[in-house]
């Protein structure tokens, strides 16, 4: 097992089966010494854990938690690509979108949920920089949707 893995067993995650892709594209591209992934959601055993909107369906609780295992979900996606979750150098860039109503502004909060499982994995290497933006919708009705750069070795 590798030392990400035995630190998520650590604190208590599970890398879940990666998600499958839902249209025409491929969950990660390498370039260069960089990998992006798509986005994902929060799905757990292929089941979206919310639904709607922040500030009318879904709390900023579960947003936050719906961003952690939309992290553990682009680990997973990771780990399928790399084969070893050791094999990444630092989290680069992390973008996000919230589903949100029109008077809700916490977008940067929710996103939270996902740094800080990063950054608890990870350490200094899983500091990143980040974009948290609102949106009126998003695919399936999902409450966030987030991708990843991150370095490779």
């Amino acid at each position: 097992m590798s030392k990400i893995e035995t630190r998520l067993q650590q604190l208590g995650y599970t890398l879940p089966p990666p998600p499958p892709t839902m249209a025409n594209y491929v969950s990660c591209v390498r370039t260069g010494n960089l990998l992006y992934t798509s986005g994902a959601g929060c799905y757990v055993d292929g089941k979206p854990l919310y639904l709607g909107r922040l500030g009318t369906d879904v709390t900023m609780e579960q947003g936050y938690e719906a961003a952690k295992i939309t992290a553990l979900n682009l680990l997973s996606m990771l780990k399928a690509e790399l084969g070893d979750l050791d094999r990444i150098v630092r989290m680069v860039k992390l973008f996000a979108l919230v589903s949100s109503a029109p008077d809700f502004y916490e977008q940067p909060r929710v996103i939270n949920g996902a740094s800080d499982l990063l950054i608890e994995v990870f350490g200094e290497a899983g500091k990143h920089a980040r974009a948290a933006a609102g949106t009126s919708v998003l695919p399936f009705n999902n409450p966030i949707e987030i991708e990843l750069i991150v370095e490779i070795s």
